[in-house]
């Protein structure tokens, strides 16, 4: 692999390491006595969730709605929906990207003709969306402008381009390239797509999961080596790569760097871990399933392995808090929590978080802390 100049070497290698080499000290978050509801928040049914997958005038979808990311400032969220009553384009039976508006409760259509794969990705000031879809027998990494509604594909050198991460302003995209065809491989590359130019992060002889996730200025991106399960950051100003940041003798699934790049979350076995990247220390929040973290790495959602409780829960990782986000059936990925934690995008098939849900199918929501 290229870059890895700070790399402890192979997981046997590391496994012989003593604790005396260990650089990464870990602290436990337990759940704090004083988790439900620090912050004032409204109940499931109440005025603090808002439905989003909408169209402009109100109307609820008329199919299913999923996956959803959240501006910094929580005005805008991309979506992906079946719907065909959101705008007065022709119907089609594969998903499409929206963005809606909170403001001004406009519904905006970023695609048409590339059915998406997992969630559109909105970038920090809200005027980019990117998506990787597929055209024809790979998929490619496609930058919608919100203002002009139109898309325009970034370039790929490989066979399939796929995982989008923004920065703050869309000018840097970290994505995954794969070649599959002999000698299979993986590039993770970062492309400023305004200068035209691209960077190579990571190059590995395989192409299990990267999941690359990029910082707010793009400095700094973290991604996995899905075959080590091992989780590394990667600076663009020296273009090197540190790591593994979970340690010696650990397996790591990276879950998102936070957009001021100083927070990773990752997960180790049934553990959520947040990585500081100052101190180079691991903090662990136990027994739980990490999900996203705010852009100012202060909150963390994560969804409890204990199914009898809240399906997404935020913990604030300061005071050890938690509030729940949803009490009813509900899932949410990166991107998805507003800065400070004042809002978290999510999706749901209940019925009975808002007023007049009868479309019987998934919708997105925000739960908003006041």
């Amino acid at each position: 692999m290229r870059g890895n100049r700070n790399r402890r070497g192979s997981r046997r290698v590391r496994a012989a390491l003593s604790a005396a080499v260990v650089v990464c000290a870990v602290t436990t978050v337990l759940p704090s006595a004083a988790s439900a509801e620090s912050r004032t928040a409204a109940s499931d049914g109440g005025s603090g969730v808002e439905r989003v997958s909408v169209a402009t005038d109100g109307a609820q979808g008329d199919g299913a709605s999923a996956g959803a990311t959240i501006t910094p400032d929580g005005r805008r969220i991309a979506l992906a929906s079946l719907a065909t009553n959101f705008t007065t384009a022709s119907p089609v039976t594969w998903q499409r990207v929206y963005v809606r508006d909170r403001r001004t409760s406009q519904t905006t259509l970023m695609s048409t003709n590339t059915p998406p794969i997992e969630r559109p990705v909105i970038s920090g000031d809200g005027q980019y969306v990117a998506l990787w879809g597929q055209l024809f027998r790979d998929t490619k990494t496609f930058l919608a402008q919100v203002a002009a509604a139109s898309s325009i594909g970034i370039s790929c050198p490989g066979l399939s381009c796929r995982q989008p991460s923004l920065s703050s302003d869309a000018r840097y995209i970290a994505q995954s390239t794969t070649f599959n065809r002999p000698p299979s491989r993986q590039l993770i590359e970062v492309r400023d797509w305004r200068a035209g130019t691209t960077q190579t992060v990571a190059e590995f002889d395989h192409t299990l999961p990267s999941r690359p996730s990029i910082s707010g200025d793009g400095r700094f991106v973290a991604y996995e080596d899905g075959r080590a399960e091992d989780v590394f950051v990667w600076d663009r100003t020296d273009d090197t790569s540190a790591g593994p940041i979970e340690g010696p003798d650990k397996a790591a699934t990276l879950v998102q760097i936070s957009k001021d790049g100083r927070k990773v979350v990752f997960l180790s076995g049934s553990d959520t871990y947040v990585h500081d990247e100052r101190s180079g220390t691991n903090q662990l929040v136990p027994n739980v399933k990490g999900l996203a973290i705010d852009p100012t790495g202060r909150y963390l959602l994560y969804a409890p392995h204990d199914t009898s409780g809240p399906s997404l829960v935020l913990r604030d990782l300061e005071t050890g808090t938690d509030e729940t986000v949803s009490s009813r059936p509900a899932t949410a990925g990166t991107d998805s929590v507003s800065s400070d934690g004042r809002d978290v995008v999510f999706h749901s098939a209940a019925d009975d978080l808002v007023p007049g849900d009868t479309n019987n199918t998934s919708d997105v929501f925000v739960r908003r802390f006041y």
